[in-house]
């Protein structure tokens, strides 16, 4: 079955399978993928290491919400903050926070990345951000990948001209609301890890960077530490 068949039988349906999760989904926001589970579960495991009483979670890009969701419900302890840009994200988000009963625990914010989180007093608390951003540079959905944007938002693909606009802001801005040792976990397209990596070893602000593959041995997400203030 090809992408866009799934992408539109998830629409029709009104729902997609995540994590073990029944996901609302709706047009004007990105349909949950299989692969997007690395992350979920990854973030997890992070979670549970860390052995936090009350964890504190940004799930960044948060699209329908899944990923928030999703750990929000294996972390019972958790508090999570999702946000997102556009109104069928925050909309689909909204719908599935209310839907698992988690509104206690899940708070949305519409904004442009971390500017909507500026005055929410989460900096140095945070212990996880969870990031999905677009990740598909511009040539390419004019190219060989235009087929993403047939029935799903542009917004949730593009990102610059080499598919790391996102990433390249996440890594700089992410450092004012991770606690030392916090963790950054990002999902990457097939190929950008090494090029994540560097940004991370760039911004100089993370140590113990590191990478997460699938099962057939494909990187798919790259995460870091934040390192103490000097």
């Amino acid at each position: 079955m090809s992408e866009e068949i799934s992408v539109a039988d998830a629409y029709r349906k009104g729902s997609i399978i995540f994590m073990g999760m029944e996901i609302l989904v709706a047009q004007g926001a990105l349909v949950p993928r299989p692969e997007t589970e690395l992350l979920g579960n990854t973030a997890v495991d992070v979670l549970r290491a860390m052995d936090v009483s009350a964890p504190r979670i940004i799930d960044m890009c948060c699209g329908a919400g899944n990923l928030a969701c999703a750990i929000a419900s294996q972390v019972p302890s958790a508090r999570v903050w999702a946000s997102d840009l556009t109104d069928g994200c925050i909309d689909a988000t909204r719908r599935n926070v209310v839907h698992h009963g988690l509104a206690d625990r899940v708070s949305v914010y519409q904004g442009d990345l971390f500017d909507v989180l500026s005055n929410s007093k989460l900096d140095g608390t945070i212990d996880v951000i969870v990031c999905n951003p677009p990740y598909i540079s511009e040539k390419r959905l004019e190219g060989d990948r235009s087929d993403l944007i047939t029935l799903e938002p542009r917004e949730a693909f593009a990102a610059g001209p080499y598919g790391l606009s996102l990433h390249m802001r996440v890594v700089k801005d992410a450092l004012r609301y991770l606690r030392p040792g916090g963790i950054l976990l990002f999902e990457v397209g097939l190929g950008q890890d090494r090029q994540v990596i560097r940004l991370l070893e760039r911004g100089k602000g993370y140590t113990n960077i590191r990478t997460v593959t699938n099962h057939v041995g494909e990187v798919r997400v790259v995460l870091a530490e934040a390192k103490p203030a000097a």
